[in-house]
């Protein structure tokens, strides 16, 4: 399941939790990532992911955002990754919850 590689991967690589769903209570600064899309073409499956990268500033929430998106791009050490694409990056501060985060998307093919 790509999902669980990806987590395990971002858990070894990045100083601060990450996870598929929102907690009861979140630490200050975390990342949190979903598939949001996916297919298969010549039996390789490839997938979209979304990434936030959450804290309590917009300055700490860029910087995280520019540590996730080296680490996801080492994704493609990875045996089972083919390749790790960088879709789009933005601010996508949440202003319902005036929560700060960044959102970087990727599209991944992998066996």
């Amino acid at each position: 399941m790509i999902e669980l590689t990806i987590k395990k991967y971002l858990d070894g690589h990045l100083d601060v939790p990450s996870f598929l769903e929102r907690q009861a209570k979140m630490p200050d600064k975390f990342v949190l990532y979903e598939k949001t899309g996916g297919g298969k073409r010549n039996h390789l499956q490839s997938a979209t992911f979304a990434f936030q990268s959450y804290a309590p500033s917009l300055y700490q929430a860029a910087e995280l955002n520019e540590t996730l998106k080296n680490v996801v791009e080492g994704l493609v050490t990875l045996p089972e990754i083919i390749s790790v694409e960088l879709n789009s990056d933005y601010n996508f501060t949440d202003i319902t919850t005036k929560e700060y985060r960044y959102q970087a998307v990727y599209d991944i093919k992998y066996y």
